[in-house]
């Protein structure tokens, strides 16, 4: 069976690519050109024709590219023709009538990638990664990630371990044979060193999964306070309905910002107050959770607002900046018990000290963003592997101490699976379907 899919992206364009991979990739190419194949990895001006009409589709480039030195492994062929919705719906209709021959799957080319050997799994998300990349930073940590650097650091622990579970399983294949005892004392002081260098990956203050999925910034406070107007302006656009009747926001508003490169999800919440109505109660219940699971909280308050002391005493903490809104209205005696908290004096309205606020987020963004550490983690799926082999090398340490060899070296074993998993040493077919969804199709 082979597959075909446009890979670039649709619409109208100057070139659209299209991919085609498989064992009969060859003879695709053959029918639709009713010519000999081109030479391999060289551009070859062709004209595309139907296949049994012999009708000019269009005249573009196709790229042959023979296994296994392809992308995917297999035999491999991309088309670049005109940009038209016309041309490319022609081909890909030419494409449909072919015998097993089918369109792709989101992410397919690079899943057969992965499953012959070309790419590991670290390297498959790096790459889905950098498609996605709208920022600077994202687009650093995905070619990190596609170096290999995180990779070679995972297959060197997990070999160590190997090494390790060889070790006890000799002990349990020949129990009436000693190991040495220096080879003993080094599974303890292995196992633990290992233990110790992911626990250090691990804290890391999740800075990996902050820049691909974004610094998370909570706008909160009263009602009518100003956050909608606040998020429009960060925005720059009309995100939110700015209204002066208090408690208009109902629920969260995000919006994906770029500030000098950091990616930014800000969310515009519900004004916390007292209230009947049960939809703003519902509201407010989930904008103290955003604020709760928030990197950064933006505080909105007005200086009247002098009654508002519990919801600051629960909120105000090192992830929070306090903002003074609506200066502009002339309120001159603000009350003390602001004041110790170094708040932000502005008014969105005549956009007076919002540059400060704005250097404060970034001056935030940039600490929260610096990561000592070569390894990265990405996702919560490589948190949670690495942290199912920590557990697993604890429970070993214990049970060798003991010298319960038997129990340990299933300890071990486990250990090792989960370093695995995070680059496709094991089988991971249940995680496949998950990673590659997320491609677009044609990728």
């Amino acid at each position: 069976m082979s597959i075909y899919a446009l890979s670039s992206g649709p619409g109208i364009s100057g070139v659209a690519v299209i991919r085609i991979s498989g064992l009969e990739t060859k003879n695709i190419i053959e029918k639709l050109t009713n010519s000999e194949l081109p030479k391999p990895r060289v551009a070859t001006l062709k004209k595309i024709n139907k296949i049994k009409e012999n009708e000019l589709i269009d005249e573009g480039i196709i790229i042959w590219f023979p296994a296994p030195q392809s992308y995917t492994g297999e035999h491999m062929a991309e088309l670049h023709v005109h940009g038209s919705i016309a041309v490319v719906r022609a081909i890909l209709d030419q494409l449909s009538k072919i015998e097993n021959c089918r369109l792709a799957e989101p992410g397919e080319f690079t899943k057969i990638a992965f499953q012959n050997g070309k790419i590991n799994l670290l390297k498959a998300e790096s790459i889905s990664d950098l498609i996605s990349a709208e920022t600077e930073i994202q687009r650093q940590q995905a070619v990190k990630i596609m170096s290999g650097s995180s990779s070679e650091k995972f297959n060197l622990l997990r070999e160590k371990l190997l090494k390790i579970l060889s070790n006890v399983e000799a002990k349990i294949d020949f129990p009436d044979e000693d190991l040495p005892d220096d080879v003993i004392k080094n599974i303890k002081i292995d196992s633990e060193k290992i233990r110790k260098e992911i626990e250090k990956i691990l804290n890391d203050q999740k800075v990996g999964e902050r820049i691909r999925e974004g610094f998370k910034v909570a706008i909160i406070g009263p009602a009518n306070a100003g956050k909608s107007s606040l998020l429009n302006y960060l925005s720059n656009r009309d995100v939110a309905i700015v209204s002066e009747t208090a408690g208009t926001t109902r629920d969260v508003i995000e919006a994906h910002l770029n500030l000098d490169g950091y990616p930014v999800i800000i969310s515009d919440t519900a004004g916390i107050r007292e209230s009947k109505d049960e939809i703003e109660k519902k509201g407010i219940k989930l904008a103290l959770k955003k604020a709760e699971d928030a990197d950064l909280n933006i505080i909105v308050i007005e200086p009247k607002s002098v009654d508002f002391t519990g919801f600051l005493n629960d909120l105000v903490s090192e992830k929070a900046i306090i903002v003074i809104n609506k200066i502009d209205l002339g309120y001159k005696n603000v009350n003390q018990q602001f004041t110790k908290f170094n708040p932000i004096f502005l008014s969105i309205k005549n956009e007076t000290n919002l540059d400060e606020l704005i250097n404060q987020i970034k001056e935030k963004l940039k600490n929260k963003f610096v990561n000592l550490n070569d390894t990265l983690i990405t996702r919560e799926r490589h948190r949670q592997s690495l942290e199912a082999c920590v557990n697993h090398l604890k429970n070993f340490e214990e049970k060798n101490s003991k010298e319960d060899f038997d129990k340990g070296a299933e300890d071990l074993r486990l250990a090792t699976r989960h370093l695995g998993m995070i680059v496709g040493k094991v089988d991971v077919e249940e995680i496949l379907g998950t990673i590659f969804n997320d491609f677009c199709i044609g990728k």
